[in-house]
């Protein structure tokens, strides 16, 4: 079975089980239930060299879908209305101009100039997991992981520090099932409403870039690369706490662009006239 077949099968197998139940919260437990301990399965039908690669892409898939359903019930409970969120499953990478001033400080006048003359093709193409528009406006982008350690962090950290280049007010959000990343962001003490103190290396990183990103991880206890959740016997639960808790954070994170400004409002009350 090739990689992409996998890739459809499990978001084919979210969306089925999405379409057919009340509690949306139990149908998110239900799919990761059914995907991560079915995602080995799968793998071991295939050839083995490419066993790695279905594991990851699966996992992936997965916390990408969780995390469209996550942004759509905040918006649900902050009242939003439907029509004014959109996530588009398709996406045009963004491009990410040249800086004029690194191109005014280059030394090799023939270089220079024929950057100048070109500067339109003069771009990085840049990628994104989950975007959030609100009436067709970017607001977020949310970067999805299956676990998330120190050396992803730092690529990470340098995407968004690109798309923001572009888009200097988007709202920059991790969701990873699994940390890797030290510390206590495994912990999940926002649950009992503790304090999360995250981990030196990641704070440090931090610090070097101007993103404020919120971290979410669903899933407690620090990943063991020896111990992998879609084995059983480390199979770890998602749970409806983990996943109120993460509805809470990114509603907090969009409880800005709920309310439409009163200009808006009369604007559209008065052309109805």
């Amino acid at each position: 079975m090739h990689l992409l077949i996998v890739i459809k099968e499990c978001n084919e197998g979210i969306k089925d089980i999405m379409s057919h139940k009340k509690d949306e919260i139990d149908e998110i437990i239900q799919a990761y239930d059914k995907l991560v301990l079915g995602i080995e399965t799968t793998a071991l039908h295939t050839e083995k060299r490419a066993y790695g690669g279905i594991i990851r892409a699966g996992k992936g898939k997965l916390v990408e879908s969780i995390a469209s359903h996550l942004v759509s019930l905040a918006w649900q409970k902050l009242g939003g209305e439907g029509y004014r969120l959109r996530i588009p499953e398709r996406q045009r990478r963004i491009n990410i101009p040249i800086r004029k001033e690194y191109v005014e400080s280059l030394t090799n006048e023939d270089v220079k100039n024929f950057i100048k003359k070109n500067i339109d093709d003069y771009y990085y193409a840049q990628g994104t997991d989950i975007r959030v528009l609100v009436e067709g406006k970017l607001v977020m982008i949310i970067e999805c992981k299956s676990y998330t350690e120190n050396a992803m962090m730092k690529r990470i950290l340098i995407d968004f520090s690109l798309l923001k280049r572009v888009y200097p007010n988007i709202v920059c959000v991790l969701i990873q099932l699994e940390s890797q990343l030290g510390g206590d962001f495994s912990d999940l003490k926002q649950l009992y409403g503790e304090v999360t103190y995250g981990s030196k290396s990641t704070h440090t990183l931090l610090s070097h870039f101007e993103v404020d990103l919120m971290i979410i991880t669903l899933l407690k206890g620090e990943r063991k690369v020896q111990e992998p959740i879609h084995k059983k016997e480390f199979f770890k639960p998602l749970t409806k706490e983990s996943l109120n808790n993460a509805i809470d954070r990114i509603s907090e994170l969009l409880k800005g662009y709920v309310v439409k400004k009163e200009k808006d409002r009369l604007n559209e009350f008065f052309g109805q006239i």
